[in-house]
């Protein structure tokens, strides 16, 4: 049986997961949110990739798979080891920034793969940068959707946190 700690961030993350499947706007999504958060909180780190990453799969079945997905979720995988860090250091600006951090990854590795893989772009240095120039639009949705829901889901937790006792994460000297 899971304890109500696990059991409400599985919750948290399987429903920010599935909002990728709701009408939304280009790149406004909760998939970095989600991996940052279960980097952050899940104390076990096969949990801590497997819960985000399995959650990303299972809505890419529904949605469709795609040519780069291992570039994705690398990506992603990057990001729950920023979640990890925020383990230590888990206050609104490291949260603030692991969100930007997070955004600026993805973005960087995504279109830095997309941009080899692509004849869209010469392949130069000012091709590459014209690459990263052009989606630049596509990267504001990214930060937007990605403060969004890490605050969303960060915020959502410590407020259920401080409600419940039963969420609160106890340590060895707590229980003393």
């Amino acid at each position: 049986m899971l304890n109500p700690r696990i059991l409400t961030l599985l919750t948290l993350i399987l429903a920010a997961a599935a909002t990728r499947l709701l009408p939304h706007p280009p790149n406004f999504t909760s998939v970095s949110a989600v991996a940052l958060f279960g980097g952050a909180y899940f104390a076990d780190k096969r949990l801590a990739f497997l819960v985000p990453l399995s959650a990303l799969f299972v809505s890419d079945l529904v949605l469709g798979l795609y040519a780069q997905m291992q570039v994705v979720y690398l990506a992603f995988a990057l990001i729950v080891c920023i979640g990890i860090w925020l383990q230590k250091h888990r206050n609104v600006y490291a949260i603030g920034g692991a969100a930007l951090t997070s955004s600026v990854l993805f973005f960087l590795v995504t279109n830095f793969v997309g941009f080899h893989i692509h004849s869209m772009y010469p392949q130069t240095f000012a091709g590459m940068m014209a690459s990263y120039v052009a989606a630049i639009p596509f990267f504001a949705n990214t930060v937007a959707g990605d403060l969004f829901y890490t605050a969303l889901l960060f915020g959502g937790f410590a407020l259920l946190e401080r409600r419940f006792d039963g969420l609160r994460e106890h340590t060895a000297a707590q229980a003393a």
